[in-house]
């Protein structure tokens, strides 16, 4: 144990000195003479370390307090070091348990969770519609009524489903601040049903056989650029997400195998994903190959080729060629997939949803693996890709069949 005596006579030496105290606190006297107070801990297997403050402004007593507090929030569960960053990016002169601070702080809990895309929404929705009339609230003290109002100005604006984006991010911090000792009870369970119900809207897609064939006998006339047809092209035979095909990199294919893996961090749900191709699909591949695989993307933007195509070149595009917001979008050719496999083709409803990669469980409820049911998935995109062959040279199509409900 340290003492006031043992720290005033400490003196430098050539390199930094480290005094200890005990539960991993201790004084490190650098060789300039600084003394400076360090807390050691362990979070999620890995060693930290986080500063108390400099001596003397900060006493012994006062850096047993501050680890002290640490040790607290460590107990909870709580990055101690995560948590001053949040009160820092929140403003010093909050308190702690406000309810942005332990926002930051579940955010970036959860941040390396999520792809890059939905962490800028969710912090962009809390820092506008929640961290204004929320923010400096103590957490513990925010009531449903004033949750509510908060919420409501959201609806007045007539962006529902916004409102109820930010409510359930807002459920979820509060959520957070009780099982980590700073809140007793979620006031956000009380609003359950206070908000008016969103109105459903789906992504418009063309899924009747026929209408199918004129659309891909549009693409493959579009007059643009070269590398949009392709992107064109391919987004049929593949159905993956609009943004992971236009961030796709050469680095990710292996065309001699006919396949493409999409890394953990560029998908939804942060699970590395597999998309077997098509002899069609090779096929583009490789002539958009010769144009741009000497560069990182498969799409580059008209701008530059250190980044991608525009989320806009794609949609655009389907404009030009006539097809309208409310008849045809990019996720449109997710639904079409699905609809056709499903309806037409009569392929395994689970084989589908894993393409999509949507989450799956296997009969026992475990996650199936990107290389799940790899042959089945194999015939059913190279059966995908003929079928859509057949559709564009107007050859006799299965009709359309509705299941019951």
């Amino acid at each position: 144990m340290l003492t006031d005596t043992a720290i005033r006579k400490a003196r430098p030496a050539t390199k930094p000195v480290r005094m200890f105290d005990a539960s991993g606190l201790y004084l490190e006297v650098s060789p300039a003479g600084g003394k400076l107070w360090r807390w050691k801990y362990r979070i999620n297997g890995k060693e930290k370390r986080l500063a108390l403050g400099t001596y003397p402004d900060t006493g012994l007593a006062n850096a047993r307090d501050k680890r002290d507090a640490a040790r607290k929030l460590l107990a909870a569960g709580v990055d101690p070091g995560e948590h001053r960053k949040a009160a820092k990016a929140a403003g010093e002169e909050r308190a702690a348990n406000s309810f942005e601070v332990i926002a930051r702080e579940w955010f970036a809990k959860h941040e390396p969770l999520w792809t890059q895309g939905h962490s800028s929404k969710v912090i962009a929705r809390l820092e506008n519609d929640a961290f204004p009339w929320l923010g400096n609230r103590p957490i513990a003290d925010i009531t449903a009524p004033e949750l509510l109002a908060t919420v409501n100005r959201i609806v007045d604006r007539g962006a529902v489903e916004t409102a109820h984006r930010v409510l359930q991010y807002c459920n979820q911090v509060l959520r957070y601040s009780i099982v980590t000792g700073r809140a007793e009870r979620n006031p956000a369970a009380d609003l359950r049903g206070a908000l008016p119900p969103v109105k459903q809207t789906h992504h418009a897609a063309i899924i009747e056989p026929q209408a199918i064939g004129g659309l891909l006998r549009a693409i493959d006339g579009y007059q643009g650029s070269f590398v949009t047809r392709c992107a064109l092209q391919l987004a049929p035979l593949l159905f993956v997400r609009p943004g992971e095909l236009r961030h796709a990199e050469w680095a990710e294919f292996d065309l001699d195998a006919g396949q493409w893996n999409l890394p953990a961090e560029k998908m939804k749900m942060r699970e590395p994903h597999l998309v077997p191709l098509a002899p069609q699909a090779v096929a583009i591949l490789r002539e958009l190959q010769a144009l741009t695989g000497g560069g990182r993307y498969l799409f580059p933007s008209a701008r530059g080729p250190q980044r991608p195509m525009s989320n806009n070149a794609a949609l655009s595009a389907l404009r030009r060629m006539g097809y309208a917001t409310d008849e045809m979008s990019g996720h449109g050719f997710r639904a079409m997939a699905r609809t056709v496999l499903d309806e037409v083709l009569h392929f395994r409803p689970d084989y589908i949803e894993h393409q999509l990669a949507h989450a799956v469980k296997d009969p026992n409820g475990r996650a199936y693996n990107r290389t799940a049911h790899l042959a089945e998935r194999r015939k059913m995109m190279a059966a995908w890709a003929d079928y859509l062959d057949t559709l564009k040279a107007g050859g006799n199509v299965v009709p359309m069949t509705r299941k019951a409900n």
